[in-house]
């Protein structure tokens, strides 16, 4: 049994999560047999309005959640307030140490920053908030740029919102095998080409 968990806050970027949640339960669908669980799971367990609207209801709260393989912490405006709520923290702090890979997708990794789980690491967040995190962490945390996912030990951290799907494909390759995750790749079409440029 692998459980991923997924955590849910009013104000999460949409695809921060739902890009990383597509693939993990693409590959239990793909290997049924590998006892694949993927959780969502809030404070409270109720329903959460997400950055830009969509309204989601997690499977549970924190009272009530498993112990998780791999956490994930996606990012979204919510973040600038549960990057300072101590029982998030506090949580996050107590799951992830039992947890073999801790991850954030876009400015998730300031709330794995505030819970102290990114102390002498490499990591990386959105490009916008890439100094913000910098002033924030100062000498404690190397902050790394142009890049998808930096990964450090058990943690990873993934750059802004779609990156987040980058970097559970390479975790299904870690956890499984490399094979398996082309082959997730593939039944979601994940083969990006965008029609324009990212040059602002």
């Amino acid at each position: 049994m692998t459980r991923i968990g997924i955590v849910l806050f009013d104000g999460v970027e949409e695809l921060d999560f739902v890009g990383p949640w597509e693939v993990f339960t693409m590959a239990a669908k793909l290997k049924p047999d590998a006892g694949i669980e993927v959780r969502t799971v809030s404070k409270e367990g109720g329903p959460v309005r997400c950055a830009k609207g969509l309204r989601v209801t997690p499977d549970g709260g924190f009272s009530d959640a498993p112990r998780f393989d791999i956490l994930l912490v996606p990012g979204g405006d919510g973040r600038k307030r549960e990057m300072n709520d101590e029982r998030m923290l506090s949580w996050l702090r107590a799951r992830s140490a039992e947890a073999t890979w801790n991850t954030s997708v876009c400015t998730g990794a300031f709330l794995l920053h505030g819970a102290g789980l990114l102390a002498g690491r490499r990591a990386t967040t959105h490009w916008s908030a890439v100094e913000e995190l910098r002033t924030r962490a100062g000498k404690e945390l190397t902050v790394v740029e142009d890049v998808r996912f930096v990964r450090d030990g058990n943690v990873v951290t993934a750059s802004g919102v779609s990156a987040g799907i980058d970097m559970a494909l390479w975790l299904v390759g870690q956890v499984w095998d490399p094979a398996f995750a082309r082959q997730v790749q593939r039944h979601m079409e994940y083969n990006p080409a965008p029609p324009y440029t990212a040059e602002a």
